[in-house]
């Protein structure tokens, strides 16, 4: 196992309201230890470097700027225990584990992805550390109502749904589809099936994809030869690009194109070029969305010189902001946190959040599109920040 990067951060901090008023500073006062796992290295880390721990360190560096977290009146500043899972299951759950029973942290943060949290939900649940996870996406996981486990990403068939709601009400017919071999991919497939069934529109092909895949230019044609008014990718970052890249090789350019994760990282969009013009995907965040979104995107930019992405990154940065307003409102007792996690609404950067049983239901499932280089929320209508832009350009 590599060492870990542990992390006393300081530095100037956000006007977020990061800290609750009236603690008294401690300089001497023991830090709030925080664990996790986290891929630095492996397939996962993509994902995870770009929506996960980035906000770790940013949230950790306003906290200590602003003299501590706040735990019974009293600033403790926070020291990140964090570890490589090395994109491993096995690894992540000997990590965890040997963070709640060895190392004994105050608090855990989660790993990236479905299937890393799927792994350590129910050692959260067993040791009774409370998780506020914003990148898994697994309604199974929901169902088996784990209470110190919540779910604060929208789940799949509300983000599912949204899409193919838009579809839907913007005259698409057919559609065609691929997704991951594993559990992110079954998940949002599943609800793919459900969704379209209901909303009249036929699904002309679906075929699954290995993780880490470096060629779909014959799925893709394969796609094209039906030619569905929309092609769907339920699929990770390097996947959401190389489908990308071979759709616009083959010029396959259905009405609509609409990829997973990946698509509304800043990172698409450099890759991609004005190629990016017209691809929607899973989203729900840009820095018009709220007040708080301009001063979050210029806290992000100035730290990482980039910008966040447009959906895990406001999410995870929403995680933090519910742990710790339950830790300023009834101190490190973990029991009382899992409580207070489970009975009040939040008011966070992707707006109220709100758990019923270990679903977030306040969040609506959401569809972003690459408009002139910025990521537009298009749908749900009441949400969005510019109009869906359909039928797609020609790939540029």
């Amino acid at each position: 196992m590599r060492r870990p990067l542990n992390l006393v951060l300081s530095a100037a901090v956000l006007a977020m309201g990061v800290l609750g008023a009236g603690a008294v500073a401690a300089d001497d006062a023991a830090p709030v230890k925080i664990g996790y796992a986290i891929a630095r290295s492996g397939p996962w880390a993509p994902g995870a470097q770009s929506t996960q721990e980035p906000n770790y360190l940013l949230w950790a560096e306003q906290v200590n700027a602003a003299g501590g977290l706040n735990v019974n009146g009293v600033k403790r500043k926070v020291e990140l225990i964090g570890y490589d899972d090395r994109s491993d299951t096995e690894t992540v759950v000997r990590t965890y584990e040997k963070l709640m029973t060895v190392d004994k942290v105050d608090l855990i943060l989660p790993p990236w992805g479905t299937n890393a949290n799927f792994a350590v939900a129910p050692l959260a649940n067993r040791y009774k550390y409370p998780i506020v996870a914003p990148t898994a996406l697994s309604r199974d996981l929901v169902n088996r109502k784990l209470p110190y486990f919540f779910c604060i990403l929208q789940q799949a068939d509300r983000m599912v749904g949204a899409a193919v709601d838009m579809m839907a009400k913007n005259g698409i017919k057919t559609a065609g589809a691929i997704y991951m071999d594993e559990l992110f991919g079954m998940e949002t497939k599943a609800a793919f099936e459900a969704e379209t069934k209901k909303a009249g529109i036929q699904v002309l092909d679906m075929k699954a994809v290995p993780l880490g895949t470096n060629d779909l230019s014959g799925v893709l044609q394969s796609m094209k030869a039906k030619n569905p008014d929309a092609f769907v990718a339920f699929t990770y970052p390097p996947e959401s690009i190389l489908a990308s890249k071979q759709s616009k090789e083959i010029a396959f350019n259905p009405k609509v194109f609409f990829g997973a994760v990946g698509i509304a990282f800043p990172l698409y969009r450099d890759v991609m070029g004005p190629a990016a013009e017209g691809v929607a995907g899973m989203g729900l965040w840009n820095k018009s969305v709220n007040a708080a979104g301009a001063a979050y995107y210029e806290a992000h930019t100035k730290k990482f010189g980039k910008e966040p992405e447009h959906w895990g990154s406001a999410v995870t940065y929403a995680s933090l902001q519910v742990l710790q307003k339950a830790v300023e409102a009834v101190g490190l007792d973990r029991e009382k946190i899992q409580k207070y996690v489970a009975s009040n609404k939040f008011d966070t950067l992707i707006g109220p959040v709100e758990f019923k049983g270990s679903e977030n239901v306040a969040t609506p499932g959401s569809v972003g599109q690459w408009q002139q280089g910025q990521f537009q929320i298009v749908w749900p209508q009441d949400r969005a920040t510019a109009k869906f832009l359909m039928p797609k350009p020609a790939w540029q």
